[in-house]
């Protein structure tokens, strides 16, 4: 079974039911009965259009739960429009889809949990962790989104701030996580640059690329993290790099700066470095205060105190790491990276051992045991 074909046809199959007349929540429902269905079936009997084949599945199962539910009968005169099996049109209805999840009815952050959870293919949990909530509020943000746009007529798509706002969540969840969509999230921000002339989608589409060149060094063979500091450049995308400087140049003569050019501007900058030594520390935190200044996210100032640390010394790094939430992810990990800089092994090995019980995948705990394990074999000779 050809789960990443499932996972690729599941928002044109939800679309197509939007189109004709389907609910959100409704057709949600059916096209997770239908791709259950072809789990079940096309091992054995493959069909030779797989979209046309979900969509008449799909729909089917819409229909059979419009006729079940009386408040819904006033649905049941849709059945002639029942799509004829058969190849299914060639439209990529991805981008669309995530405008229309985007809707007005909608808060930006439901609309983007929403989103991710139907759209993007991520679980309750991973959007939770993205968040920074826990797993039980995010389910019911969810639902209560399903909720608000049951019954919605999705002919007013949201705006391009909460588009971009999901694209760039499950771009990081494709990069770093469990789901691999971060080639997706890239062609989608491509589409919506060629189709919108708006600087913070250049700014993403640049971030995106200038993160997605170190892509093939963040991992070893193994399988085990790669630090930035000891990735190796010479394998960087350079094609990929220099696509994305010049976006993000043509953006930033705007003078309409925002978050994700920002970040863009401090991802150049690792990029630009021929070696970790020789990276702009002083102008990367210069760009972590503009950034601070536009969303001022608690994430942003826990990468701020690591481009500090760098640029002033540990100390100053530690000194701006103290006035944040000590319950943040990865604060444990940057306060230890940071006393091992000056010198405080025993309390660096106790943080990354802290960290390490706390990361959320494996191979980020994988990796912050051995920074342990390392700091605690070098105490002992």
């Amino acid at each position: 079974m050809n789960e990443a074909l499932l996972r690729s046809l599941t928002p044109s199959v939800l679309a197509v039911l939007v189109r004709r007349g389907a609910d959100f929540a409704a057709a949600e429902d059916a096209v997770q009965d239908a791709l259950a269905e072809a789990v079940r079936v096309w091992p054995a009997d493959p069909p030779r259009d797989a979209k046309g084949w979900l969509v008449t599945v799909a729909w089917r199962r819409f229909l059979d739960q419009a006729r079940a539910d009386a408040a819904r009968r006033r649905r049941e005169d849709l059945v002639d429009r029942e799509p004829a099996p058969g190849p299914g049109p060639a439209v990529d209805d991805t981008l669309q889809l995530y405008f229309l999840c985007a809707h007005p009815s909608l808060t930006p952050s439901s609309a983007v949990a929403l989103t991710l959870r139907a759209v993007g293919g991520l679980t309750t949990r991973q959007i939770a962790q993205a968040y920074l909530v826990p797993e039980a509020t995010m389910a019911q943000r969810i639902s209560r989104a399903k909720r608000t746009v049951s019954g919605v007529r999705f002919d007013r798509p949201g705006d391009v701030a909460t588009v971009l706002r999901v694209l760039y969540l499950v771009f990081n969840e494709g990069y770093s996580g469990d789901v691999d969509l971060a080639a997706e999230a890239i062609r989608l921000t491509r589409q919506l640059a060629a189709a919108i002339d708006h600087p913070e989608v250049a700014g993403l589409l640049a971030l995106m690329l200038l993160h997605h060149a170190r892509r093939a060094t963040r991992t070893a063979p193994d399988g085990s993290l790669v630090p930035l500091a000891e990735q190796d450049r010479g394998r960087w995308d350079t094609d990929a790099i220099s696509e994305g400087v010049a976006i993000l140049q043509a953006a930033l003569a705007r003078d309409r700066l925002g978050e994700f050019q920002a970040q863009a501007a401090i991802a150049a900058l690792h990029a630009d470095a021929p070696t970790a030594e020789e990276t702009d520390w002083v102008q990367i935190v210069e760009w972590y205060d503009e950034l601070t200044r536009l969303t001022d996210n608690p994430v942003v100032r826990l990468n701020r105190a690591v481009a500090v640390g760098e640029a002033d010394g540990p100390r100053a790094g530690l000194a701006a790491l103290a006035a944040l939430d000590d319950s943040l992810p990865r604060h444990a990990a940057v306060a230890a990276y940071l006393h091992e800089r000056d010198g405080d092994l025993a309390t660096a090995a106790r943080l990354y051992a802290e960290a390490a019980h706390k990361a959320s995948n494996l191979a980020e705990r994988r990796h912050l045991t051995r920074q342990a394990a390392r700091l605690n074999t070098r105490r002992r000779h």
